[in-house]
């Protein structure tokens, strides 16, 4: 009989380990996927309290009361997850991010805003054959980020004259970042620069965060060379620095060609930028796919302030170390001696490799 017990005794001993090893189980799998449900709430809701930020065209005030509210019903929403009632609380802030969301998906690019001077229009571009005209040129003469000639111009071009493309890059201190130009010249010595800028508002400066909200619109820009270059090294202070592209000629003429349509194609239908997915290097990089057969996706498209070691290592600059590319295209000291001088696009590219021996 002692035997039998004992055997019963195991039994039930067994039985209730496996018990308690199912029950302790259960418990870490609910807790897992609570825990991974909140994860989701909380970072959701963090993107909803930047997207209200970014897009309610309230004060400050207004904003950060919705904001306190929103924050507030979350809180709510996960107590109630772990308070028992998970199905509940999930439902309703299912309820409650799915009105945002549609609020979201409402919001629309427009061209029709009250844009900064020296972004109030669009360039666009008519080709016929070798010859292009483009309509809203940029001439600004500037004198300083308020003082400013407005000028507006339509220039006329022959692509069978298109003797160089050079790339620039603009940097103002954001490490690894830096605003990308494509300056592309004539043989008459006429430059004409093209720029994706974001478009921005009379009352608005750049965020990079922003650009995550849908807070600006595209605009590709065709500006005169001493308009876009001094801008940025004689007004606003930031560091320049001018490469020579080597590319054949039917491919210099495709991307300006490129550059015309993209800019016609934002005419028509605007578009949102955003900081990762449609900027000043991204848009850059999706004309060129067009043109160059094999161009991979790189992180240096995203830190486009190593733009040109990309175009290095794909056969697109001149045959010197990138880093006496670099030092000898850094320009922003004769940019500024240059000044608003006629000569100002010879004078940049005094030392550049690939433009010694140019007229």
């Amino acid at each position: 009989m002692s035997g039998d017990a004992d055997t019963r005794l195991d039994v039930w001993a067994t039985k209730l380990t496996q018990t308690t090893a199912t029950t302790q189980a259960r418990l870490m799998l609910r807790t897992l996927l609570l825990s991974l449900g909140t994860l989701i709430v909380i970072l959701s809701c963090v993107w909803a309290g930047m997207a209200l930020w970014f897009q309610l065209p309230w004060p400050a005030s207004g904003r950060i009361a919705l904001i306190s509210f929103w924050v507030g019903a979350v809180a709510a929403i996960l107590w109630l997850i772990w308070a028992g009632n998970p199905g509940l609380g999930l439902a309703g802030y299912a309820v409650l991010f799915g009105l945002l969301l549609v609020w979201w998906g409402s919001l629309e690019p427009s061209h029709d805003r009250d844009w900064a001077d020296d972004l109030a229009r669009i360039t666009q571009g008519e080709i016929n054959g070798q010859q292009v005209t483009l309509h809203n040129v940029r001439n600004f003469d500037w004198r300083s980020n308020e003082d400013y000639d407005v000028r507006w111009e339509t220039r006329h071009y022959d692509l069978d004259r298109l003797i160089s493309v050079d790339l620039i890059t603009s940097e103002w201190g954001m490490r690894g970042i830096a605003h990308i130009l494509v300056s592309f010249g004539f043989d008459d010595g006429e430059f004409i620069t093209f720029t994706v800028e974001i478009r921005r508002e009379r009352d608005e400066s750049f965020s990079a965060i922003g650009g995550f909200f849908k807070q600006f619109e595209l605009d590709v820009l065709a500006s005169d060379e001493r308009d876009a270059v001094r801008v940025r090294t004689n007004v606003r202070g930031e560091e320049a620095h001018l490469y020579r592209v080597d590319m054949p000629d039917h491919a210099m003429r495709d991307l300006f060609v490129a550059y015309v349509e993209e800019a016609n194609r934002l005419a028509a239908q605007p578009r949102f930028y955003h900081t990762v997915t449609a900027n000043c290097t991204i848009i850059v990089y999706n004309m060129m796919e067009q043109i160059v057969d094999g161009l991979a996706i790189d992180p240096r498209l995203l830190l486009s302030a190593y733009l040109p070691s990309y175009v290095k290592d794909v056969g697109g600059l001149v045959d010197v170390p990138l880093e006496e590319l670099k030092a000898r295209g850094n320009f922003t000291e004769r940019a500024k001696q240059a000044g608003d001088d006629e000569d100002f696009s010879r004078v940049i590219r005094q030392g550049v490799p690939g433009w010694e021996s140019t007229p």
